[in-house]
């Protein structure tokens, strides 16, 4: 048996904060503003895993109204995400996202990325894809007032 779940995340860039994502740091001058530490990658992955079994998503499970959760490290928020899914009988079976930002370029810290994520998630890098887009200078990413995720995760029943 096989669920598919989509994710999407957004956060706006600003000057002082730590570009957080995949469970990195980036070196940029920007980074995102969020309740958490803004990680918009782990976001959009955990509210794939939530869809897939309708669990509603991580602004429910996490809430930003939520002290405990004020600058929380994004993978822990995974961690507990993934914890969630196995108690429900379930497995990943890969993860597809698409990182849209224009700037800072990306594809030299995709590969620690997928480590990154695959080690939170107990599951092998090649399960985890992660790509990275511009949107050609238009929209709040293109002025480099954003970033935007888009996930896909498939489920397999254990």
């Amino acid at each position: 048996m096989f669920r598919i779940g989509f994710g999407y995340d957004v956060h706006q860039l600003a000057e002082n904060r730590k570009l957080i994502l995949g469970g990195i740091e980036i070196p940029y001058h920007k980074g995102t503003l969020g309740h958490s530490d803004g990680d918009a990658l782990i976001h959009a992955i955990c509210d794939a895993l939530f869809g897939a079994l309708a669990l509603r998503d991580i602004g429910f499970h996490f809430p930003d109204t939520a002290g405990e959760f004020k600058d929380i490290d994004s993978k822990i928020l995974l961690t507990r995400t993934m914890e969630i899914i196995r108690q429900k009988g379930w497995e990943i079976g890969n993860i597809d996202t698409t990182i849209c930002l224009e700037q800072p370029k990306l594809k030299d810290y995709i590969p620690l990325m997928q480590t990154t994520l695959a080690k939170v998630l107990a599951i092998e890098p090649g399960q985890v894809s992660i790509k990275a887009t511009t949107t050609e200078k238009m929209g709040f990413v293109g002025t480099s007032h954003g970033v935007a995720v888009y996930a896909v995760v498939l489920l397999t029943n254990t």
